[in-house]
């Protein structure tokens, strides 16, 4: 199975996101726990980039292509705008972000912690960030 959705930049356009793949999601063994933690992964990476790497221009878009493949979940997010290597963040030491009450930076860590793999490809123009998550009977 393979699905495709086109996002203009634009904060608004998450709730499509998050209806996209609650639907590509609905069929597979995972448990509704598991959906959403997939879901919120997925968003957060799409939220960064239309949010940071577009500035929230709505002439500009990210594509996500979806497929379960072989008791695997693959979300496959390309965009135009600023590179990002989600493997390359270090995360903050959760300490330091409660001691001085930072808001924001902890995305990132948690879509590595959900999502099962994650690989990064740029090649100066056009940027891909591959999400995997295995499926699990529920």
């Amino acid at each position: 199975m393979k699905d495709k959705l086109k996002l203009y930049c634009n904060t608004g356009q998450l709730v499509i996101l998050r209806n996209f793949l609650e639907k590509i999601l609905d069929d597979t063994p995972l448990s509704e726990i598991e959906r959403h933690q997939v879901i919120l992964a997925v968003e957060e990476v799409c939220a960064n980039l239309i949010i940071h790497s577009h500035a929230c221009n709505p002439t500009t878009y990210i594509e996500l292509k979806t497929r379960i493949l072989d008791g695997q979940a693959i979300f496959e997010i390309m965009d135009f705008g600023e590179g990002f290597n989600i493997l390359e963040y270090q995360e903050p030491e959760i300490s330091q972000v409660i001691k001085t009450k930072r808001k924001g930076g902890l995305g990132i860590m948690l879509v590595k912690k959900i999502m099962d793999k994650i690989e990064f490809e740029s090649n100066g123009s056009k940027n891909t960030c591959r999400l995997f998550k295995e499926l699990k009977s529920k």
